[in-house]
């Protein structure tokens, strides 16, 4: 049975612009499907299509009648004296009506109605089979998963949050039980705790779940299938995210070949019809029109478009030298406000090339941990000490301009000291380009101020990169690139994140602020997760952590990290090739002085030591090489 429905969808807000162009994909009931595409390809507005809140232009967009649509972006306005308890009970109305029948079913039986009897028995199981009778664990239940507690519970919906209103609502619809739910960025505003929990919830969800989301490991663990909404139209996956990328770079490979394939042809034909013309010119007719048909071939052959890719970051950061070890020394750190402790007597060393995520849920005080290695904001107690060459470079969760009403190129050129001409290369490695640089900066979406943020902290030199979440409200592309710069740096970095595909991608340390202390594990994120999932199964069976279970040390990193070791790689292979060609050169060098003993036995010596220098040479590179790959691991 289909659930979703899009056939044929156009629409658009600009003459000329079409955001929907022919769009047409089903999603079957029961089935996990995610919808990906860059930010402005239409993703939100087909979920506005199919709520009803906007009329395509042609096409249609429809669910399966008589289900319930739950919408996770639309929050519902509620009476002003509403509570958070009172708006997620209103995911039992259905059942608060049965009640109410079944009073009055009571009381029509007290005066000997049968009829009454027999419809209160078919109430009754129906109350029992939609847990009528469980609505308060539930209730616990669902609460407890997405962190909303009793006093939160107790608090009017009104004065929330935006995120907290949102995981609100989720609550609601995920009590509700709705049949067919389209999520829109669920995990914007969820810890890490929250968001797994709604994993668990999904991955046994019996309902149907159209989900836009930019968070890949979220995708990878939830979604069967994959839609993306390319040009207004829809390209299929049949996987999760991972599966995506791979079939999508395959596809883009294979009509790349074909596209390649087809231009060597064209030139070939294009060629022979040059010829022909050229003799045609010479009074053949003949050939001219053989010409003129080959031309007409050709242009019958142009079907291929040559295939694009999103470009990628072409700027790096300008990473300042470290000298010496010591990064960053913290001692006794404790922070706390109005009578609530964040944490306190935190103790942590940080030495050169190390990349630490920093964890925890939502108000644990990640944030206020990073304001106070800025200077931000003063500790409580203990004290902290950077080594004498560090440059933090900072990229905070929510960007701000000192003059949102200069554009773009003004903004660098004030902001950099630089040229015209920098301004605007540094802004096109970005994706600023054409008019958008002319735009003013109060203009930018969130995630373009990211990225603008992030444009002007890769020309400083720094050599520890402090960031708040660097991925929120950026679309899969550009967090590719970020990604792509991030993996290029090779200073210090500490992070704060949400987004699991980064923190899996670059944490080789891991700091989890929870219960007003922070655990210093170093290991990947992976690993990590490994090391609380064996600390679980101990706790249940109620025995330590044995100590070879303990967190694992890390390996002293070898200073300037992969991209020196890559370089010492290559000049041991080219060592080795300039060894050889001597050795080549001695080998010739023997046959011309063949009759020559005396000379001969001089490149016999050469060539014995030379072999020697060979051996050597090839233990150094093996050895760099086997270093490299431990350290890509």
């Amino acid at each position: 049975m289909i659930d979703i429905q899009v056939t044929n969808l156009s629409i658009e807000f600009e003459v000329g612009r079409k955001i929907l162009d022919g769009l047409s994909f089903q999603v079957d009931q029961g089935e996990r499907v995610g919808l990906l595409g860059r930010n402005g390809a239409g993703k939100t507005t087909l979920f506005k299509i199919l709520t009803g809140e906007l009329l395509p232009d042609e096409g249609e967009a429809r669910t399966a009648p008589g289900k319930g649509v739950g919408l996770i972006s639309q929050i519902p306005v509620y009476p002003p004296e509403y509570t958070v308890e009172d708006v997620l009970n209103t995911a039992f109305d259905h059942l608060r009506a049965m009640e109410r029948e079944m009073a009055e079913l009571a009381e029509k039986m007290g005066e000997g109605d049968k009829a009454a009897l027999s419809r209160y028995d078919t109430l009754t199981a129906l109350y029992e089979r939609q847990g009528g009778y469980q609505t308060e664990i539930d209730l616990n239940k669902v609460c407890n998963g997405l962190d909303i507690p009793l006093a939160m519970r107790s608090q009017l919906f009104t004065e929330l949050s935006g995120g907290e209103k949102t995981r609100v609502n989720l609550a609601r619809l995920i009590l509700r039980e709705t049949e067919i739910l389209l999520l829109d960025e669920p995990t914007n505003h969820l810890d890490l705790h929250a968001t797994e929990w709604l994993e668990e919830y999904l991955s046994h969800y019996k309902g149907t779940v159209l989900a836009i989301s930019h968070d890949r490991w979220f995708l990878d663990k939830v979604v069967q299938r994959c839609v993306e909404i390319h040009d207004g139209k829809a390209e299929l996956y049949s996987g999760n995210y991972s599966f995506y990328v791979e079939e999508k770079e395959r596809r883009y490979l294979e009509k790349l070949k074909q596209y390649e394939k087809e231009q060597a042809k064209i030139e070939q034909l294009q060629a022979a019809a040059e010829q022909m013309r050229l003799w045609a010119f010479k009074g053949n007719d003949k050939q001219y029109r053989r010409a003129i048909n080959m031309e007409r071939r050709i242009e019958r052959m142009r079907t291929t478009d040559r295939p694009t890719k999103e470009k990628k970051l072409t700027m790096g950061f300008g990473e300042r030298e470290f000298r010496g070890d010591e990064v960053l020394t913290v001692k006794g750190l404790s922070m706390g406000f109005e009578g609530r402790t964040l944490f306190e007597n935190v103790d942590l060393e940080v030495a050169g090339g190390e990349r630490i995520a920093l964890l925890g849920d939502n108000g644990t005080g990640k944030s206020t941990f990073v304001k106070i290695l800025l200077g931000e904001v003063e500790p409580t107690g203990g004290k902290l000490r950077f080594g004498p060459t560090v440059k933090i470079g900072y990229l905070p969760q929510l960007v701000t301009f000192d003059h949102p009403e200069r554009n773009l190129v003004d903004t660098l050129l004030w902001d950099l000291n630089c040229t015209p001409q920098e301004a605007r290369d540094r802004l096109a490695a970005f994706n600023f380009r054409g008019e958008d640089v002319f735009k003013e900066v109060r203009d930018l979406s969130g995630g373009e101020r990211s990225r603008l943020k992030l444009c002007e902290l890769m020309a400083q030199k720094i050599n520890l990169l402090i960031l708040d979440e660097p991925t929120n409200h950026l679309d899969v592309d550009s967090r590719d690139w970020i990604e792509a710069a991030v993996d290029e740096y090779e200073g210090n970095l500490l992070f704060v994140s949400h987004d699991r595909y980064f923190i899996n991608q670059f944490a080789g340390r891991v700091w989890m602020l929870e219960n007003r202390e922070i655990t210093d594990f170093k290991g990947t994120y992976q690993e990590f997760l490994d090391f609380r999932e064996r600390q679980k199964v101990y706790a249940k069976s109620g025995t330590p952590l044995p100590a070879k279970e303990e967190p694992k040390k890390d390996k002293p990193k070898r200073p300037g990290g992969t991209k020196e070791l890559e370089k010492q790689v290559l000049a041991a292979e080219r060592a080795v090739a300039k060894a050889e060609e001597k050795q080549y050169e001695l080998s010739q060098r023997a046959q011309e002085v063949a009759d020559n003993y005396l000379e001969l036995q001089k490149v016999f010596e050469e060539q014995h030591a030379l072999e020697e220098e060979i051996a050597h040479l090839y233990t150094v590179w093996e050895t760099l090489a086997a270093e490299l790959e431990e350290m890509r691991a």
